[in-house]
Parts: structure tokens; sequence; C-alpha cells
């Protein structure tokens, strides 16, 4: 039991607290339309997923340095540390929700160092660093999580903005600044990810899941952009930027719309086409997030400028989240309590999955 332990804190992916967001967008997409005791118990399990998950991460930082050194320098891996700032956010606006303002202010405090580190150091590296292979041909979905990152940044600071009058003023200027990047970012990521899927044979394994934070990128700025348009239109960042965000944040929901149907294609080629057996993998969660996030980013910014017909579509869209969530814990947990002899070194697995 404690080989098998250390092994699954060894193999941890860099991206698995995807888990926590994916949770937590989907009790964030439940208590839009008032279903509050399931909120509440996806909540309660996002809380202690992030918890045990903060452990398991320091855990292997401590005893498999060298693990975790490795998967900062390889850009197939890399991005998916963004996950330890976006959990942590998703889990503070949940809980903004219920007016929990003090752990929201807390665990979006922790979550800055933690952005400022990761978003120069893992591109800076890959830059200036020396580098063996080229990093574009290594590109994938989970680059995304820098915008997602980002992003989340930008939401927990507009929620503070509005739950406490005396930071209003001071944190406004401060979440445009983040979505504002976060745009740029995705507008930059989405270009050299699309030409990575074009210029090189992409293996079936290569589709992976992650690729869903095309779409969710985009969701969670549209969701981040309804916090910011709740703010006073008088303060003077939301007078000269409310026009642009909210056209903007409507312009990357209907890209992200767009590209549901193509996300779907690549599932389909994967395990219809090319027959690759569907089982657990932790960037499902990777997945399940975004389809969390499209509802209730739907739900928030529909609701903000009056677009009926996007909260209709949100009302459908959390019961699609919470199946897919549904779907991949029940997955979890075959896989952690029989796992496949397939499934025991996942790491080199996953090594292999963008050659």
């Amino acid at each position: 039991m404690r080989t098998r332990l250390s092994r699954g804190v060894a193999d941890l992916h860099p991206a698995y607290a995807a888990l926590v967001m994916a949770t937590g967008i989907v009790s964030t997409g439940l208590a839009a339309f008032d279903w509050q005791v399931l909120s509440d118990i996806l909540l309660a399990v996002a809380a202690l997923a992030f918890v045990l998950l903060v452990v398991a991460y320091v855990w292997r930082a401590v005893a498999f340095p060298g693990r975790v050194r490795a998967d900062t320098r390889d850009p197939g891996r890399a991005f998916g540390y963004f996950s330890l700032v976006a959990a942590p956010n998703v889990l503070a606006s949940r809980l903004a929700l219920d007016g929990h303002t003090l752990a929201t202010a807390a665990l979006a405090a922790a979550s800055v160092p933690v952005w400022l580190v990761l978003t120069y150091a893992i591109p800076g590296a890959m830059v200036v660093g020396r580098r063996r292979r080229p990093v574009l041909p290594r590109t994938n979905g989970s680059w995304f999580m820098w915008v997602v990152g980002t992003q989340s940044l930008a939401g927990v600071t507009a929620a503070l903005a509005a739950a406490e009058p005396g930071l209003t003023a001071a944190f406004a200027p401060l979440a445009v600044a983040f979505w504002g990047i976060g745009v740029v970012l995705y507008l930059m990521l989405v270009g050299l990810v699309t030409v990575r899927l074009l210029d090189d044979p992409v293996t079936p394994h290569a589709l992976s899941p992650t690729y869903w934070v095309y779409m969710g990128a985009t969701a969670i700025s549209v969701l981040a952009a309804a916090g910011l348009l709740a703010l006073p239109a008088s303060l003077p960042v939301m007078t000269e930027t409310r026009q642009v965000i909210s056209g903007l944040a409507f312009l990357l929901w209907a890209f992200g719309t767009w590209w549901i149907p193509f996300l779907l294609s690549f599932g389909v080629r994967r395990h219809l086409i090319e027959r690759e057996r569907v089982g657990y993998e932790p960037t499902l969660w990777s997945m399940v997030f975004p389809l969390g996030m499209y509802g209730a980013a739907s739900a928030s910014y529909g609701r903000v400028t009056g677009m009926d017909f996007m909260v209709d579509i949100a009302r459908v869209e959390v019961w699609i989240g919470l199946a897919a969530w549904a779907a991949v814990a029940v997955a979890m947990g075959r896989a952690l309590l029989f796992p496949r002899k397939e499934e025991a070194a996942p790491a080199q697995h996953e090594a292999h999955q963008d050659r």
C-alpha cells in the first residue's frame, strides 16, 4: 500500500489539480440555478480534493524533486502546473458566492506568487534555457492552462472587488489588467497550438482531453468578464473598457461554442476510428472543467448582459457538466481501486504522447 501510494505521488500529473477546477466550477454552475444541495456537496468534495492535492504536490516536490524538474522542463507537461493557480481561485470564486470573503482572499493571495513564478519561469526557460529539442512540436492543449490560471485571477479579483466596497476602486483595475493579459495570451497561444496540429502528423493518443482547454480558456474568460461587467460602471477603468470587455467576451463565447463540435471530433477519431481504449487518465478532468465552465460562464454573462438565450443554454450545459464529472469520478475511483498493469507507469506513457 505504501509503495503504491509513493508511486502515485511520484507519477502525479502536473495538471491533476484540474480535478479541483472541474469540481469547483460544476458546483458554481449548480449554484447559479439554485441547486444548492448538489452544489454544496461538490464544494465540499472540491475543498477536500484541494487539501489532499496540496499535500501530494508538496510531498512530490520534497521526495521526488527530479520528477518535478523534469516536468517543468517538458513543454508537453509544464503548463499543467498552472492548474495550481486556477484550482484555488475557482474554489475561492465559489466560496465568494456564499459570502466567505476571508477564505476567498486567502486562496487568491496564495495563488498570486505561484502565478508569478510560473508565468515567467516556464516560458522563460523555454526561450532562454538550453533546449535539446524544438519546443513547438511538443505544444498541446495544456498550454491554455496559462490562460486559465490568469483568467482565474481576474475572476477572483473581480469577486473581491464586488464583495468589499473599500477595495473596489483598487481591485477593479487589477482585475481588468489580469483579464486583458489572459485574452492576449489566448490569442497568442491559439495560433501556436493550431499550427502544431496542422504542421505535423498527430497520433491519436496526442489528441488528449487537454485540447478541451482550448474551449475552457474562452469560457473562463467569459466568466471573468461577467464579473467585471457586474462592477459599478462609474469606475474609471470600467468607463474606459466596459464595451471592449463585453464585446470581446461575446466573441470568445461564440468562438468557444464553435470549438465544441471540433473537439468532439478529436474523441471520435481517437476512440471510434483508431479504436484506442477508453480509460481513466488524469487529463480527463481537463475536459470536465471546460464543460462545467461553459455552463457557468454562459449563465453569468447572459444574466449580466440580458441575453437570456445564453442562460437557457446554460441550464442544459450545467447538467452535461455534472454528468461528465460523475462519469470521470467513477472512472477515477475504479482506476484507483483496481489499477490495470498498463496504468502502473502513467508518467512514462504520457511522455511519448506528443512525439
